[in-house]
């Protein structure tokens, strides 16, 4: 990635830094309020993570920032750059929807900085914007082109038919789809996940991001749904990075997927996206995961047992208890099958029906130490998924511990913010 702005426009970005760091968040709350005046913009996002949380104005916000402390080294953030442009296949954001942006984002700023935003200042600022949308419109039309030429591939949204559901736990269930027309699907990256959108009664069209929970292959796709407790400010309908969207309720989406989605149930799938997916190589591998988030994970291993994979691979996933512990019997299936797989279980809260050794291998948190101790913590390289304080906690200890930086892969739900350097916080 290489600027192409002037030396005057580079300082005046650059100038405005302090102002983002004492009003970032403000601006982009702004940005978001002018936006989702236009209901079609509204609807082809993700809703979320705005109101009590504000999760996503809080992610804007820091990648905001990030892009203005690196303007003259945009390299820096590539990373970055690549998940929005994977995110925004998930939605449908097309060339014509950025104008929208960039008119809701320097109007924002004019309404928060007031006579501190000069002409000069929004100039610079709208120079910067096209910039960077430029560059994630090349992007995503070379990720449409791709994803329309495989086989079974499309653009879009696509009608799917829920084929199947599965109880994997109390609050987890499985939806298997397959294409309403008859034909075949792409195949994804183990890791990635699908853009899922909803007509739900009273509510309209409602979008989520939900991670594939199985092996790649052409005739379906498998999301693995936590159901979120109505009340309360947090959704974690599922395990993979949601987008933006304006304020919805927490659990929306899969309450009414676990309460009315089933066989037959029409539902438009995006074609699978995402930066978080199982690379080749030979090394050893370490897959860890909380709650829901073992979702890509599952997806990761019945790919390496069903390739014949040679690969070294832990399994360690931490779980409340047994009642929410989902595909509990499928991955140790798995691992039955392969020699070269080991499964570790935590359970932070056991209840006297889990019975140690049987169950579960030990009680308390995953530690990164304790990740140190039982795998080959000089050459593997760590997969990791689940909600952010489980996240934040092995992703510094592994770092701590002298794991470098590129044999750490992480995901998790909702928009990235600060569990990161800034560069990562961008997405």
């Amino acid at each position: 990635m290489s600027s192409t702005l002037t030396p005057s426009t580079i300082a005046l970005i650059k100038a405005t830094v302090p102002a983002l760091e004492a009003h970032g968040l403000a601006i982009t709350t702004r940005m978001y309020e002018r936006l989702f005046r236009d209901p079609a913009m509204r609807d082809l996002f993700n809703q979320s993570h705005h109101g009590a949380t504000g999760s996503q104005p809080k992610a804007l916000a820091l990648a905001v920032l990030a892009y203005a402390r690196h303007i003259d080294d945009l390299g820096v953030l590539g990373g970055a750059v690549e998940r929005i442009a994977q995110k925004h296949v998930t939605l449908n954001i097309l060339p014509e929807h950025y104008p929208a942006v960039a008119e809701a984002l320097l109007g924002a700023i004019q309404d928060v900085l007031g006579d501190a935003a000069t002409a000069e200042i929004c100039a610079a600022w709208g120079e910067a914007y096209w910039l960077l949308a430029d560059i994630l419109i090349g992007r995503e039309a070379s990720l449409y082109r791709d994803l329309a030429h495989r086989p079974g591939g499309w653009n879009g949204w696509r009608d799917f038919v829920i084929e199947s559901v599965a109880q994997e736990s109390e609050v987890i269930r499985s939806f298997v789809l397959v294409p309403r027309d008859g034909g075949a699907v792409a195949r994804h990256a183990p890791g990635q996940y699908l853009g899922v959108r909803l007509e739900i009664p009273d509510r309209g069209s409602l979008t989520r991001n939900y991670s594939i929970s199985c092996a790649p292959n052409a005739r379906a796709y498998r999301i693995t749904v936590k159901r979120q407790a109505a009340a309360g400010p947090v959704s974690e309908d599922a395990a993979g990075p949601a987008g933006e969207g304006a304020a919805a309720p927490a659990g929306l989406v899969s309450n009414w997927l676990h309460a009315s989605a089933g066989p037959g149930t029409i539902v438009r799938l995006a074609p699978p996206a995402g930066d978080f997916f199982l690379e080749e190589g030979t090394g050893p591998l370490v897959l860890v995961s909380g709650g829901v988030g073992l979702t890509p994970m599952v997806s990761m291993l019945e790919t390496l047992v069903e390739t014949d994979s040679t690969r070294p691979v832990w399994f360690v996933h931490a779980a409340r208890n047994g009642r929410v512990h989902a595909l509990r019997a499928h991955v140790r299936a798995l691992a039955e099958r392969a020699s070269t797989v080991r499964v570790r279980t935590v359970y932070s809260a056991p209840e006297a029906t889990d019975v140690p050794g049987r169950d579960y291998d030990a009680a308390g948190l995953i530690t990164a130490e304790d990740l140190a101790a039982a795998t080959p913590v000089d050459r593997a390289t760590y997969y990791l998924c689940g909600p952010k304080p489980f996240l934040a906690a092995l992703v510094h200890g592994l770092a701590r511990l002298g794991v470098p930086a590129e044999r750490i892969r992480y995901e998790f739900f909702g928009p990235a913010d600060e569990l990161a350097a800034p560069d990562r916080a961008a997405a």
